[in-house]
């Protein structure tokens, strides 16, 4: 087994996503010698393929309601804080890339892709020093040495500290299949259960549902389940709904599937309209008025939200106008539980008992950011803060030990 031939002080990152990169950035500015380790033959590839349709890299929403979208609540309250969405708006514009906020509040790139905004970080990276090593995938921990399988064999590097950014498990042909699990168990670390996140679910639709209206988009719908409520738009598919209101609801719709073996999601198939002024207008209709056309003329319902309303009905629909919009403002859906996690967006679960400084306890030197810990939060900018934010936090926490330790660079 060879050893890495870099400067036996290097620090290691490995991982080379948001959360990596950024720890890798923040390591090298304050003088470091970093590598970083990443299995894929490329870095920052999720990063990439997030933004072919126009990279949200933040939220505009003020602080306090921004950090109450992470759970468990409180997870990276701090290190968000240290590098809130104004912060990394302020680095993207460093790097040449200023952003923009969009109607509904997401930040974006003006060049609203992510290709321009990873070369500028490349760059800077390699200005700083950062050597990044691809094709390396690690497979032990032994002690203070990682083990990496490259093309050309094993290669061995035991730096005084390392950082570990793997993600989740829910982009296994990005690299993010979870298969650094075994690994820190191994070493007694506490690992959650990794679980779909930002996930579509399964609804048993009939035949004839599923044929005609399997990728139809809902829009401006509300969905509730367990007390919450969001407006959004979802999408129905071959084998339930996913979307972006869905994907909010989702740690709730999970977990009460797995408590319950399903879950109800109640929908509102016309939220601008209070239940009295839709029965107001279902009563309008014309006497002898068939069913399809009060829905379509009366509630205004295009044919795949009426085409839900019957399926939750699970049998005839009410005749009463007080009754049918009822039905129409409160529409029960059954879901069954999450689509698999190599469907999901993001995982939820992952590495636990890290310390104020991201640093796993028991294992001094060994710290960890981004997905792969156990936190989850919805679309709309908060994930990639998240791996930003935890990145820099867990490299302030290694420089923090390394100073207590006596290492240094």
């Amino acid at each position: 087994m060879s050893t890495d031939p870099t400067e036996a002080r290097a620090l290691a990152v490995v991982g080379g996503g948001p959360a990596g990169l950024a720890a890798a950035e923040y390591l090298a500015s304050a003088g470091q010698a970093v590598i970083v380790y990443e299995r894929m033959p490329s870095p920052a590839r999720r990063l990439l393929l997030a933004g072919r349709g126009g990279l949200n890299i933040t939220h505009s929403e003020p602080l306090p309601a921004f950090l109450g979208r992470y759970h468990p609540a409180g997870i990276l309250e701090a290190a968000i804080r240290a590098f809130p969405p104004q912060a990394l708006r302020d680095w993207c514009a460093d790097l040449g890339e200023p952003t923009f906020v969009g109607s509904s509040g997401r930040v974006f790139p003006e060049r609203f892709k992510a290709s321009p905004l990873l070369r500028a970080w490349l760059t800077r990276l390699e200005s700083l020093g950062v050597r990044i090593r691809t094709r390396h995938r690690l497979v032990a921990i032994e002690g203070r040495s990682l083990v990496f399988e490259t093309p050309e064999g094993p290669v061995r590097h035991a730096p005084e500290a390392a950082l570990l950014a793997l993600g989740g498990a829910s982009w296994p042909r990005l690299g993010a299949d979870g298969s650094w699990v075994p690994l820190l168990t191994g070493l007694g670390a506490p690992v959650s259960a990794l679980r779909p996140a930002n996930v579509g679910f399964r609804v048993a639709w009939s035949e004839v549902f599923r044929t005609r209206f399997a990728g139809e988009p809902v829009k401006r719908v509300g969905l509730s389940v367990g007390g919450r409520a969001v407006l959004g738009e979802m999408v129905v598919t071959r084998t339930g709904v996913e979307g972006g209101a869905v994907y909010a609801l989702s740690r709730l719709l999970r977990e009460a599937a797995a408590a319950e073996g399903a879950a109800e999601l109640t929908l509102d198939l016309r939220p601008d309209l209070a239940a009295d002024a839709l029965a107001q207008r279902l009563a309008a209709q014309r006497p002898g008025e068939s069913l399809a056309n009060r829905l379509r003329k009366g509630a205004g319902l295009v044919p795949v939200a009426a085409g839900l309303l019957r399926e939750s009905a699970g049998g005839p629909l009410p005749a009463d106008p007080a009754a049918l919009a009822a039905r129409i403002k409160a529409a029960p859906l059954r879901i069954d539980g999450p689509e698999p996690i190599d469907r999901a967006i993001s995982t939820a679960g992952g590495l636990g008992a890290l310390d104020a400084r991201f640093m796993l306890r028991d294992h001094p030197g060994l710290f960890a950011a981004g997905e792969m810990l156990d936190w989850e939060a919805p679309t709309g900018g908060y994930l990639l803060q998240g791996a930003f934010a935890s990145g820099r936090a867990a490299a302030a926490g290694m420089l923090a030990w390394l100073d207590e330790s006596g290492g240094a660079a």
